[in-house]
């Protein structure tokens, strides 16, 4: 069917009859359509999303002449239609669309209800068990996802004029079902609060389409939440009001009168928070600073009330446990250990081989003998999996320790219904950000002793705020530092040179030669083109075959930044033509992966118990790249092509992506292209991230310029101050909070 309106478009109805080509990202495709009522084939350019074969498509476009292909419709706008006759509607249910009909029930549906079997389904479902093969529970599966189909192709349409990605927009659809297309409607900014993977620019695109105005109240408020959010991302748990104004009105082009107006209504209707003591002025989002003061409130009752039980006498039970576990403990570890027996809330922070271990077996130890409830957890499972053996007890994150219910979004474990232990021990704690920390200290109760193990030199929490850090400068805490560095460890490069590196000296850099036991070295290249061949080369070749490592499994390439010719995106591709090449390429939720392939979760999915920075690898694409299995930890997960997006190749990772693992051996490229990235505690995190060997690739220079280079990225938040006035004041004291706020 052929049609011209009064816009100079052309209307075409026909059938998808072949796929020629279609992008990764939905962005463009090549169909050969049949015209209903023609014979020749039409050919369909445009940007046409996740077309199959019998589709029945209503498109609006114009005619062109390709000087190579030839004449083609140059689609604008279309939807898909239901096709009527008994071959379009066979065709349509067999390509795979729904989930449950493959071709051979395609073929026995129409056999059965003809040019009405899609009516049959939609309105008399009951009808399905007429044909053979379906019984209750298949029929049931059947009307769910044809249902589902429909809605979200509908919502794939509206939204891909817009540059939305089909996986994102099936992942809208989950999030609003039948009215996603209304919702966005209304309020399009809706989008970059919800849901992951859209963001603010992507939210202003489609409601810039829809008419809004770029300087509506509307507007502006996304934007300022955009920002605060975005800031959030990196560290920041609130910002001063006249920087989040400058800051959003450089997004949103708008002058800051206009952003500080829609500050001021969002304040006034609760959608922020701002702090009004301080000068200042910083505004928060509700949930940071509910957190924030949370966490402080919290910690004060604890650290002011008593244990439930009997004091314990360091010295008895220092002799008692050293006799326990057949080692004597050095002066630093007998101090850690009466440190956290003689107060509630106790820091045990260190560097890589200062005995933190031992501290903590010792002490589980002394608390079973006493029988106390002890919890033990960390942020992420493979820190609670090395609680676990370091402990020699149960452990978990702190999301099962808390019983995260992701359906709701909450912690049955909460104020309400406390954590039941006398002791909670938090291993790994530099991870904690804000957020976490008040879901965690809310679930104790005030009785209960806390202690909190990390290394404060470490790079902070990928989330917002510098937790462990304010607490231990806060002065709240009890704190013990472990420096003693003992002998099994001191003989390793990797642990002398760390402690080199946060002591701001030069790491030992000089050639080991053939020895094999020397676990750290440095290959100096002076240009990325290079650095990029030798990783090449070590991860692919030299590694593997020296110390028997698996190229894929064993090696992790940790790079200060994610950009650049030696920054994780174009290491990942490089490495993974090199050590997958063979890998079945399949293209899944728009996106290429190559079965075998190594990938990283990059945000937590407590559906799956999957966390960001948990490494996989893709063990099968499902039928129909219908999503694809990816084996996390020993366990095969299923992720749908709506989920892919959580998930990004991992042969090279940035540094911060590996906060909390362990890897039998890195490969750090330190260039001074890295310059804006190269600081020490950064280095730092690297170096101790390496269990049997550190190779760093680059120039001496570059490697300097992050040792010498102390500067910590300050994050604003008012905790340390919270927690300093909580700790200069008596328990009954009344709280008004800190003078002066702090970035």
């Amino acid at each position: 069917m052929l049609a011209s309106g009064d816009d100079g478009l052309h209307a075409l109805q026909g059938t998808v009859e072949r796929v020629v080509f279609s992008a990764p990202d939905g962005g463009y495709a090549v169909a050969r359509v049949r015209p209903e009522g023609g014979r020749e084939l039409v050919t369909a350019v445009g940007r046409l999303i996740e077309l199959k074969e019998g589709e029945l498509l209503r498109l609006e476009g114009r005619w062109s002449v390709h000087k190579t292909y030839g004449r083609q419709f140059e689609v604008e706008r279309y939807e898909v239609v239901a096709p009527t006759s008994a071959r379009g509607i066979e065709r349509y249910l067999g390509s795979g669309l729904i989930p449950g009909i493959g071709p051979e029930l395609a073929k026995r549906l129409v056999r059965r209800f003809g040019d009405r079997t899609l009516e049959v389904i939609e309105q008399q479902p009951e009808r399905l068990l007429e044909v053979e093969g379906i019984g209750r529970k298949r029929r049931q599966q059947i009307v769910e996802a044809y249902a589902a189909q429909k809605g979200v192709r509908e919502v794939m349409v509206f939204l891909h004029q817009y540059g939305v990605t089909p996986s994102v927009a099936g992942r809208i659809y989950n999030a609003y079902g039948g009215s996603a297309i209304s919702v966005v409607r209304d309020n399009p900014y809706r989008l970059a609060s919800d849901i992951f993977g859209v963001g603010f620019r992507t939210a202003d695109r489609v409601a810039e389409s829809m008419g809004v105005a770029r300087d509506s109240p509307q507007r502006a408020a996304a934007g300022v939440v955009y920002t605060l959010q975005e800031l959030g991302d990196e560290g920041h748990v609130c910002l001063p009001q006249q920087r989040l104004a400058e800051a959003a009105g450089r997004i949103l082009e708008l002058p800051p009168e206009k952003v500080l107006a829609a500050i001021e209504a969002q304040v006034a209707a609760g959608e922020l928070v701002r702090e009004e003591g301080h000068p200042a002025k910083p505004i928060y989002l509700p949930a940071l600073y509910t957190a924030e003061t949370g966490v402080a409130r919290s910690l004060r009752d604890l650290a002011a009330t008593p244990a439930p039980f009997p004091p314990i006498a360091p010295d008895r039970a220092l002799e008692w446990v050293e006799q326990r576990v057949g080692i004597q403990l050095s002066a630093g570890q007998r101090d850690a250990v009466a440190k956290v027996l003689t107060r509630k809330l106790t820091v045990i922070t260190g560097g890589p081989g200062v005995g933190k271990t031992t501290v903590l077996r010792c002490l589980v130890e002394v608390f079973r003998a006493r029988r106390l409830r002890v919890a033990l957890g960390a942020p992420t499972g493979r820190a609670a999996k090395r609680l676990a053996e370091t402990a020699r007890a149960d452990a978990m994150t702190i999301h099962r320790l808390l019983k995260y219910q992701p359906r709701t979004h909450e912690f049955d474990v909460n104020d309400r219904n406390p954590l039941d232990a006398d002791v909670v021990v938090v291993d790994e704690a530099s991870m904690l950000d804000v957020l976490l920390a008040y879901h965690l200290v809310r679930a104790l109760r005030p009785q209960t002793l806390l202690v909190l193990v990390g290394d404060v030199d470490q790079l902070p929490s990928v989330g917002p705020g510098s937790v462990l850090r304010d607490v231990i400068e806060s002065g709240v805490a009890a704190v013990a530092r472990l420096t003693e560095i003992f002998r099994q460890a001191a003989s390793s490069l990797i642990v002398a040179n760390a402690h080199r590196i946060n002591r701001g000296e030069m790491p030992n850099l000089k050639d080991g030669g053939a020895e094999v036991e020397r676990d750290f070295f440095f290959l100096e290249r002076d240009s990325p083109e290079a650095t990029a061949d030798t990783i090449l080369d070590l991860c692919a070749r030299r590694l593997p075959a020296r110390y028997g490592l698996d190229p894929v499994l064993d090696i992790q390439v940790l790079a200060p930044m994610h950009r650049g010719t030696v920054g994780a995106q174009a290491l990942n591709a490089r490495l993974q033509d090199a050590l997958n090449p063979a890998g079945a390429r399949h293209t899944v939720g728009g996106r290429p992966f190559r079965v075998g392939d190594k990938v990283m979760q990059v945000r937590n999915n407590y559906d799956k118990e999957v966390y960001n920075g948990d490494l996989g690898r893709v063990v099968e694409v499902l039928p129909e790249d219908d999503g694809m299995i990816v084996r996390i930890d020993e366990r095969d997960l299923t992720y749908r092509p709506e989920e892919v997006d959580e998930l990004v190749p991992a042969y090279a990772i940035t540094i911060h992506k590996s906060q909390g693992c362990e890897y039998p051996a890195v490969v750090v490229p330190l260039m001074t292209q890295h310059y804006m990235m190269l600081q020490r505690n950064l280095l730092y995190t690297a170096v101790t991230r390496g269990r049997r060997l550190v190779v760093l690739v680059g120039t001496k220079r570059a490697v300097a310029i992050a040792v010498h280079n102390n500067r910590i990225r300050e994050r604003h938040s008012l905790l340390r101050e919270r927690l300093a006035h909580v700790a200069q004041q008596p328990p009954d004291a009344p709280s008004h909070g800190p003078k002066s706020p702090r970035k």
